[in-house]
């Protein structure tokens, strides 16, 4: 429970006696007192105001209904509860209100990000430093990362099984998985053995990247799906971050980097306060039709042709920027932790501001401008050293953040309930082999260039295509009920 206390010496009575509309809507309970309506964020909430002659005294107690990350808000929301009643709203608020429910489970769906976000980093992040153990080359380390993307084979299993069988088992079951498996890869005698053992880690994980969204969609107002769908990628990328400072520890031997994956072993603590806060989605729950996938042909061949050309660079990326600075910037395990954090931080920056822009301006215009700019940031920085490098990495980071809530929201948006996993999980696997493709295209073409940057500026034509194509094929669905997205999961009884 948090307490604000402000005195007032020369009090605004009517503000004060004024139910707020922001950060908290309030209902008038007694003389001075006021209570959270139903559609606040809260457990409990409490404002009295009281006078001693001149002087005005205002006492605030609330508890906020956001697991985990309560830390976060709570100062924010402190601050703004200090003052008197003001009518507009807080840049750090949803665009639509959340009340206690929808909290509580973005709460404990960014809680469960955090386990995604570590466990699907790993490879990327060590594969870099296994192959210096193993002898391999930056053609085999793409071959090899090829192959864990058949990981999605096995989530789109997980996720047709979410529509069947419900969300909530699907994504404790996958998260338990992934943290488990993920432990094999610290025995890999060999670079075969670690790619194989990572198959099915990264399945689970795969699985989660698909369904967390889901739910998030599913819960959450019309106008703040996009907000939420951006917070979660924070958490993911706090879990990623982790994962990035453990890579210190490869810095050890050349055996270090097995020890990374170790860790999310520990993340099975998490999961009993998973399983007690999570709800079924309700929109699962409720009487929704069994549609067909026949119908719906243009969506899925849209989204599967936006993450081809999005993945054909993304991939590449994420796996072979540690490369490129261990072998052609010459960092160690420990600095290429401080720039990845240094220049990935900022990148909430971009998340944030591209969800609520996204959410109140529309996805289209966001997703182009970040998907154009941000690659061309992104492919620099593999043609910059020393502090223009850093300066590449950091902008970069911040626009290319910006296209995730834009872009990440369409998945389960386009899709009816009955379909939103099967559907989501078919247009990820094509994803997945516009990833092959650009892991194998870069490993090849770097070894021919002699250089990792000449590859990255060939495969960045794809999120540019992707940019033309949001440009002109793309629906604007800001604002819109998912039921008037999807008319066959209206007026169900």
């Amino acid at each position: 429970m948090s307490r604000v206390v402000t005195r007032f010496d020369e009090p605004d009575v009517d503000a004060l006696l004024r139910p707020r509309s922001y950060p908290v809507t309030e209902r008038v309970v007694g003389d001075g007192v006021f209570e959270a309506d139903r559609d606040a964020p809260m457990y409990e909430y409490r404002r009295t105001v009281t006078f001693d002659g001149a002087m005005a005294v205002q006492s605030v107690t609330f508890r906020l209904a956001l697991p985990y990350f309560a830390w976060v808000f709570i100062p924010f929301f402190r601050h703004a509860l200090r003052t008197p009643a003001r009518d507009r709203t807080q840049w750090w608020l949803p665009p639509d209100r959340f009340d206690a429910r929808a909290t509580t489970v973005l709460g404990t769906l960014c809680a469960t990000a955090v386990l995604f976000g570590y466990v699907n980093t790993l490879f990327n992040q060590t594969i870099a430093f296994a192959a210096d153990e193993f002898h391999a080359n930056n053609a085999a380390q793409g071959v090899a990362g090829g192959f864990v993307r058949a990981g999605g084979v096995l989530a789109f299993v997980i996720v047709a099984l979410a529509d069947r069988r419900g969300r909530r088992p699907v994504i404790l079951t996958a998260a338990a998985a992934g943290c488990l498996l993920s432990l094999t890869g610290a025995a890999a005698p060999s670079l075969a053995w670690l790619t194989g053992s990572q198959v099915l880690t990264q399945g689970c994980a795969y699985g989660l990247f698909i369904l967390l969204p889901v739910v998030a969609v599913e819960e959450l107002p019309a106008g703040s799906r996009a907000y939420a769908v951006g917070l979660l990628a924070m958490a993911a990328a706090l879990g990623a971050g982790v994962s990035v400072v453990a890579l210190r520890l490869a810095d050890i031997a050349v055996w270090g980097w097995r020890l990374v994956y170790v860790i999310p072993v520990f993340g099975l603590l998490l999961l009993p306060g998973i399983r007690r806060r999570l709800p079924e989605s309700r929109r699962f729950q409720a009487p929704h039709v069994d549609a067909p996938l026949r119908g719906h042909g243009r969506r899925l061949w849209l989204l599967a042709s936006a993450g081809f050309l999005l993945n054909m660079f993304v991939a590449p990326d994420a796996q072979f920027s540690n490369r490129f600075l261990r072998h052609e910037r010459h960092y160690t395990g420990g600095g290429i932790a401080v720039l990845s954090l240094v220049s990935g931080t900022p990148g909430a920056i971009g998340i944030i501001v591209g969800g609520l822009l996204a959410d109140r301006r529309g996805r289209k215009p966001v997703a182009f401008v970040a998907l154009t700019l941000g690659t061309v940031l992104s492919v620099a920085f593999y043609f910059a050293s020393g502090a223009p490098m850093w300066l590449w990495a950091i902008a970069s980071n911040i626009v290319t953040a910006a296209e995730i809530p834009a872009l990440g929201v369409y998945g389960p948006e386009l899709f009816p309930t009955s379909l939103r996993g099967t559907a989501n999980g078919m247009t990820f696997l094509v994803a997945l082999a516009g990833s092959v493709g650009g892991l194998l295209a870069v490993g090849g073409l770097s070894d021919q260039f002699g250089s990792i940057g000449p590859a990255m500026a060939v495969v960045g034509m794809g999120p540019i295509l992707l940019a033309l194509l949001v440009a002109t094929a793309f629906p604007e669905t800001a604002r819109r009920e998912l039921e008037d997205l999807n008319p066959e999961d209206r007026g169900v009884p």
